[in-house]
């Protein structure tokens, strides 16, 4: 295992985790089992949506103050966080944001396209107008977070986007699945985000996805989530080129 290397200076790293809006729980402290799944589900939605860059460090008297809990939740937190692969522990060293597995990604984006393309064929078989309705208002969603250039409300959009079709299919299971899968994507595909032209490009996709479902075009419908999602595949040099330090592996 790669031990860390400095990070990149950033302010936002210098902070204690009771400055971070997002590891604050909402309400008082929960206690038990519910107290580390609470840190868990906040510390990994910062780590997903690269709100702690990789090879930053993670502070357990921070997290434990933050939440105001001792430090035993906070590390059964952060095992669990390990054991997704999210986090390094160095004894001895520190806690730190993992690199994203650059080896780990194409097989990932693989195992998400079978499982999605699956799941459009039958969208395209049993979509009904209604259905096909929802699809075309979450594209008018998107649309209005493009123009908003909110990428994080951009994100929530797309992921609902590819929910409801796996719920048109009759399957939704296939859509948690593919969650189960592409964590490490997810945060490799935040970095492309900001790409110009990146979001139109992909609202066009989306749009020509639908067009197809609308059509009831089985064989169409995959043909197309599989050209939107390898477009994932080809842009990983460009990302981990841009970003050498968020990647681990050639």
């Amino acid at each position: 295992m790669d031990m860390p290397t400095t990070p990149t200076p950033d302010a936002s790293n210098d902070r204690p985790a009771t400055q971070r809006s997002a590891v604050k729980p909402s309400r008082g402290p929960a206690r038990g089992a519910s107290t580390m799944a609470a840190i868990h589900r906040s510390l990994r939605a910062e780590i997903v949506e690269m709100r702690r860059n990789p090879g930053e460090p993670i502070v357990e008297k921070h997290i434990a103050e933050a939440f105001g809990v001792s430090r035993t939740p906070v590390r059964e937190a952060l095992q669990r966080l390990a054991d997704e692969g999210l986090i390094e522990i160095f004894p001895q060293v520190g806690t730190f944001v993992a690199r994203i597995p650059v080896n780990a990604l194409p097989e990932a984006i693989v195992i998400r396209t079978s499982l999605e393309g699956t799941a459009v064929r039958y969208a395209a078989q049993r979509a009904t107008g209604s259905q096909i309705a929802g699809l075309r208002a979450n594209l008018l969603l998107q649309q209005e977070t493009v123009e908003d250039g909110d990428l994080n409300a951009f994100h929530e959009a797309d992921e609902r986007f590819h929910a409801l079709i796996a719920e048109i299919a009759g399957y939704p299971g296939l859509w948690s699945m593919a969650q189960q899968v592409k964590v490490q994507v997810d945060r490799y595909r935040r970095l492309t985000l900001p790409e110009p032209g990146r979001l139109t490009h992909v609202l066009a996709e989306h749009a020509a996805i639908v067009d197809a479902i609308a059509d009831a075009d089985p064989a169409l419908a995959a043909d197309r989530m599989a050209v939107h999602l390898d477009g994932l595949l080809t842009s990983i040099p460009q990302a981990q080129g841009a970003n050498p330090f968020f990647f681990t592996g050639p």
